[in-house]
């Protein structure tokens, strides 16, 4: 296909958006004079809206359509027009005759777009000229498949046998309906069927039809415990190596199917990976990051980073590939129940590919569920348990790699990934990290060299004052003696920081959850080091060699700090870090005497701070947060946060927190007259 000549269709504006191209106004004229010939015009005097919001769905009059085309612009990839006529077969030079057949094709006239398989069928058909290598036989499989289930159900339909199934599992997905609830929906669908179009005819079928896609799910049995998986050459025991307790459930009638005492979903992530490359939406988008490298000092992508261009140099032969994937992992536990349900606590963990551009990097289409850790308690270090599907996909994808069709060079290639990072919240570190951020050396860098130590009165762990040694030698706060800890300097160096060879060096005798049961910490640990085991990402090849393995979401740590913060400084009661034990250590460490603790007729008086707000003027931050007006997509709605009777903000999202930080915060203490 020619696509310099449509290349009008996605050239709309000049820059800046002052005003529309010739070309575009041109090239729509000539659009609007083609569809005035279609039936469907000489018929109703109405065109299809080929807009970005219609998408082909409405029909509307002619200069209707013009308007939206020139406001919007045309849908994506839309350079075979469809549903306006054009045939996929004789449009530039397209040759399906030997890989596909243009009868009966998905694209037929007015089969647009109705979900996201629909996007993938159009862009694996029209987007396949001549091709430079055939397909491999897994990717033929798939296209032929997904040809096959997404032939219209009769002429003219909007939608496939294909289309119709996703449908019907969005919907019980959606509105949480049983298995025979879908059942007779669909049952009432094939009675009122009296064309006898080729339908699914139960929900068992359209989940089938649906998996020809390639993307299942596996079942493992796994110990209730938690201590290892029914997994390859452990498939077949009957009872489990470490507790020895029974694999299945004791049932009376032994004729029955046997059902084991916990089990977990895993969704493969190789299948998933190969389908990047599958369709146009999204194969030329992942050389993205090869494609757009910028100069030193600039960081717009995970690419830019030390961490990424290091293990570029470290392996040249995967950088080399632009295509081989690079991958993010993230997990967090959650509560999928209400609060006043049994505590329960599941994991999910997502794989998401850092090739593709900023815009889609962390979209829902490319954050790839891959298991599901069940509860109901929190696992902890035993989570690597869990993980071992997934990293001996891992391993495969970097020894071996798996062939791959790539659409949108027409090429079969050898794939490979590699795991660069976590993303995870402090506590959720740890867990997958194998180093305990709990206690005095809970921090992951310092290690061992912390300064840490434990409120007299307070009795929690605190790195007061344990920053001023990463300044510059002659900084003024090194010698400062009352705005940090009381009577003292600080001219001490910096900890340094361990290589990752350095760190291998010291896991690699610890042992690992996955091979023996840990049921005593490991000597030295909380003295000389915090290490609870040696971590399963341990078993990739190029682990020791990354720089940057484990990363904070800066969400979770933004939450947490604006909500002590701002509950401080509000001082909301329970809620406040400046409580009476916080006095007392203040007086024991800091030179702070207007906050020291009186004493009047026996009764504890704690002095009113500087820093905090009387009840009225907590009442004007709320009434000015209640009357703020955000622009559409920037936050949510902050004025349902607002408890003017008390002068508080609750149920703070994340995301809002980030904003009143970034950009809130210091407009709404400014507004209150200044502290004496």
């Amino acid at each position: 296909m020619d696509f310099a000549y449509h290349r009008w269709m996605y050239n709309r504006t000049y820059p800046n958006r002052s005003g529309l191209r010739e070309e575009f106004i041109e090239g729509v004229a000539e659009f609007m004079a083609k569809a005035k010939i279609l039936h469907e015009f000489l018929s109703e005097g109405m065109i299809r809206c080929p807009c970005v919001k219609c998408k082909g769905a409405k029909l509307l009059q002619p200069d209707v359509v013009k308007i939206h085309l020139y406001k919007k612009g045309f849908m994506k990839n839309y350079y075979v027009k469809t549903i306006h006529g054009e045939d996929v077969a004789s449009v530039g030079d397209l040759d399906f005759q030997n890989f596909f057949s243009s009868e009966g094709s998905p694209l037929a006239e007015n089969n647009f777009e109705n979900s996201r398989s629909n996007e993938m069928v159009r862009d694996a058909f029209v987007m396949h000229p001549r091709a430079q290598s055939e397909p491999n036989d897994d990717a033929k499989r798939f296209y032929e498949q997904l040809k096959e289930a997404s032939r219209p159900l009769y002429e003219g339909s909007m939608h496939s046998k294909l289309s119709v199934a996703v449908r019907l599992l969005s919907i019980k997905s959606d509105s949480s309906i049983s298995q025979a609830g879908m059942d007779s929906i669909i049952g009432l669908m094939n009675e009122l069927n009296m064309n006898k179009i080729d339908l699914p005819k139960d929900f068992y079928t359209a989940k089938k039809l649906v998996s020809k896609l390639g993307l299942s799910s596996e079942r493992i049995d796994c110990c209730e415990k938690g201590c290892m998986l029914f997994y390859k050459d452990d498939a077949s025991l009957k009872n489990y190596k470490f507790c020895n307790q029974p694999h299945y459930k004791e049932v009376i009638n032994s004729k029955k199917k046997k059902v084991p005492v916990k089990a977990m979903h895993y969704l493969p992530l190789i299948p998933r990976l190969k389908r990047l490359y599958a369709s146009m939406s999204s194969a030329p988008h992942m050389r993205w990051h090869y494609k757009n490298r910028r100069p030193p000092g600039i960081l717009c992508h995970p690419s830019d980073g030390e961490a990424c261009k290091y293990f570029d140099r470290v392996f040249p032969d995967f950088a080399n590939e632009p295509r081989n994937i690079r991958l993010g992992l993230c997990a967090d536990g959650f509560t999928p129940f209400s609060v006043s349900a049994a505590p329960y606590s599941c994991w999910p963990v997502f794989v998401t590919p850092l090739n593709l551009p900023p815009e889609l990097c962390m979209t829902s289409p490319y954050l790839f569920l891959t298991c599901i850790v069940p509860g109901p308690r929190n696992l902890k270090i035993l989570i690597d348990v869990y993980l071992q599907p997934l990293i001996d996909e891992l391993k495969l994808l970097w020894h071996e790699g798996v062939e791959t069709y790539d659409i949108s060079t027409k090429q079969n290639f050898r794939l490979r990934a590699a795991l660069m990072w976590t993303i995870n919240n402090f506590s959720a570190y740890g867990i997958l990290s194998g180093w305990s951020t709990a206690g005095k050396l809970a921090c992951p860098t310092c290690m061992k060299d912390t300064k840490a130590f434990t409120l007299k009165h307070g009795g929690k762990n605190t790195w007061f004052d344990y920053h001023r040694r990463f300044l510059p030698r002659d900084h003024e706060f090194r010698r400062n003696t009352s705005a940090f800890m009381k009577n003292q300097t600080d001219y001490e160096e910096p900890p340094s920081v361990l290589s990752p060879e350095e760190i291998w060096n010291r896991v690699r005798s610890i042992p690992k959850v996955t091979e023996s049961p840990m049921s005593n910490k490991i000597p030295g640990y909380g003295v000389t080091h915090n290490w609870t085991k040696q971590s399963i990402f341990w078993e990739l090849p190029y682990w020791k060699y990354n720089l940057l393995r484990h990363n904070l979401d800066v969400m979770h740590i933004e939450k947490f700090f604006f909500d002590n913060l701002f509950n401080t400084v509000m001082d909301v009661n329970n809620k406040t870090k400046d409580n009476l034990k916080a006095r007392m250590d203040s007086k024991e460490y800091c030179r702070r005497s207007e906050l020291y603790l009186t004493y009047l007729n026996n009764k504890i008086q704690k002095p009113k701070s500087s820093y905090t707000f009387t009840l009225d003027e907590r009442r004007d931050i709320c009434d000015w947060v209640k009357n703020l007006r955000m622009p559409d997509g920037y936050a949510s709605n902050i004025s349902r946060c607002v408890d003017m009777k008390e002068g508080k903000l609750i149920s703070v999202k994340s995301h809002d927190c980030h904003i009143f930080l970034e950009s809130l915060m210091h407009v709404a203490l400014k507004a209150l007259p200044d502290r004496i």
